[in-house]
């Protein structure tokens, strides 16, 4: 039987000292919520969540290390993040539009190139599912070649904090050290098999609501506790049908392909 981690990040608010604003949004600890319990009815070995001040760089990524460690081939690891998203000048212009994409995290952003380098932690074989109800969220688990390698070239209340360029100014030191290729961080190859869907384009922004994001709405309805007969793609296009046009949510993979893993039920160990 495969072994199931999941992480749930819920952040309504962040550091004013870090980005001058707590920016405070209404739906996602709900999100947060709701994500734990479908991985609990699910019955994974291990579930956690992390909610506004518990919602830090650190305490995330020190969960993405962990799973790392423990799961093997055919494990499932489930991360599903709720909060604000930004972009970012791209320092190493490995992206078309000339911006990374980030999750604006309790204490500070974490970057899309970032991220990319923890799921090169995880072992090959791992499946990796990832649901992000956040702004410029299109491909923020990056842009990855069939092989596993980095590729090269690659906004009612919304969830968008368009300071981040000025964010990211401020506190360069911050986040040039986290992405300059440090022992912990380095990384060219992706192993694992990763299904990112998303709560919009790169160049759009996700509604919130006060029970919960537009798209994490929508999923849930067409997830219908769990009687969804689909699979992953067929989730979003349900999910689309549901979507006002200016919010497109999306359906992007990374790492090596699993078409098992793509042809399975949303979710399952």
């Amino acid at each position: 039987m495969p072994y199931a981690i999941s992480l749930h990040i819920g952040l309504n608010k962040i550091d004013k000292k870090h980005y001058g604003s707590d920016y405070p949004l209404a739906g996602c600890i709900n999100d947060a919520k709701d994500m734990i319990a479908i991985a609990k009815q699910k019955k994974y070995d291990e579930s956690y969540i992390l909610i506004d001040e518990a919602g830090t760089y650190k305490n995330i990524t020190d969960h993405l290390v962990m799973a790392a460690k423990k799961l093997r081939k055919g494990d499932l690891f489930f991360i599903s993040y709720s909060g604000h998203g930004a972009y970012v000048p791209d320092k190493n212009k490995d992206e078309i539009d000339g911006k990374d994409e980030t999750w604006c995290l309790y204490d500070r952003m974490i970057l899309d190139d970032e991220l990319a380098q923890y799921w090169a932690r995880f072992k090959r074989g791992v499946r990796i599912f990832m649901i992000s109800d956040s702004c410029h969220s299109g491909t923020v688990s990056r842009a990855i070649k069939p092989d596993g390698t980095l590729d090269g070239p690659l906004e009612g209340r919304t969830r968008l904090i368009k300071e981040g360029p000025k964010i990211f100014a401020k506190h360069k030191s911050l986040y040039n050290n986290a992405t300059s290729g440090s022992a912990g961080l380095k990384a060219k190859r992706i192993n694992a098999s990763v299904i990112l869907l998303s709560g919009c384009q790169d160049n759009q922004t996700s509604l919130d609501g006060d029970k919960n994001g537009l798209f994490t709405e929508k999923m849930l309805k067409v997830y219908k506790k769990g009687t969804f007969a689909g699979n992953y793609a067929q989730l979003l296009r349900d999910i689309l049908k549901l979507m006002p046009s200016n919010q497109t949510p999306n359906y992007y993979l990374s790492g090596f392909r699993n078409k098992t893993f793509e042809s399975g039920k949303p979710f399952e160990k």
